[in-house]
């Protein structure tokens, strides 16, 4: 038998940003990424207070790695700052292979 919800274990968008002191866009940019556990139902957002319980003390420092390594994924600017990195360190990006 599952434990009955109450309307207090069930959070909206702007209570679980106010409950993690971040900001909303930031909580539903990472709940539509599946970084932080929620339902969107039609366009509003609902999340189990436990689940978001669970997840703070779930995260561990490989997850946060992962997370962070892939936050340039979908930047635009990512391929012109990758290229003036390496022309900063004065070397092409792959180097020839040499075989013995």
């Amino acid at each position: 038998m599952s434990p009955t919800l109450t309307r207090s274990d069930v959070l909206t968008l702007e209570e679980v940003a106010e409950y993690l002191r971040i900001p909303t866009d930031l909580v539903e940019r990472q709940a539509s990424r599946g970084q932080i556990p929620g339902r969107k139902i039609e366009d509003t957002w609902r999340f189990l207070k436990a689940a978001i319980d669970d997840w703070l003390r779930s995260h561990d420092s490989r997850d946060i790695l992962l997370q962070q390594a892939g936050a340039l994924a979908d930047d635009e600017s990512l391929p012109e700052l990758r290229a003036a990195i390496y022309a900063d360190r004065g070397r092409p990006e792959t180097e020839e292979a040499t075989f013995l």
